[in-house]
């Protein structure tokens, strides 16, 4: 794991995972035959576009103010079977995808958390744990209403 010395070392961290995020979703985008798969992880990575710039003006302009909000875990993600991504993916398939993404990234942020004592370190990497528990609740709800309603 990286070591970090300054929060700007932390938000660039955090900036190249934000772009690794918009790439992955961007791939997925070009590899889906379904239009409404493929417009999904366009939507994803424009999120994750717009996590970036938020990032980047937290830095630019020294904004530290830092939530503790907790977010509701449906732990959906915890009891599915991986997925890897494939050209036929159902909505399904996809959204049980981009909940592992997010729970990674959580993870993450959470262990990167916990292995600092700077207290402002700490918090960005709570507040960006945070961003990414929202992320997966979304599509946790996204898949309990369209997918497990259905069935």
């Amino acid at each position: 794991m990286e070591k970090f010395k300054t929060i700007d070392e932390i938000l660039d961290f955090a900036m190249k995972s934000e772009q690794e995020a918009v790439d992955f979703y961007t791939q997925l985008a070009t590899q889906m035959k379904n239009q409404q798969i493929k417009e999904t992880f366009l939507q994803f990575a424009q999120e994750e576009v717009g996590h970036k710039a938020r990032l980047q003006r937290i830095k630019d302009e020294r904004l530290f103010d830092l939530s503790d909000e907790k977010i509701q875990d449906l732990k959906i993600s915890d009891y599915t079977v991986p997925v890897k991504p494939n050209p036929d993916m159902d909505y399904a398939e996809a959204l049980l995808l981009a909940m592992k993404k997010e729970k990674a990234a959580f993870k993450l942020y959470t262990k990167l958390s916990e292995r600092t004592d700077n207290t402002e370190l700490k918090a960005v990497f709570q507040n960006l744990a945070v961003e990414e528990s929202k992320h997966k609740l979304r599509f946790e709800l996204e898949y309990d209403e369209y997918v497990l309603r259905e069935n």
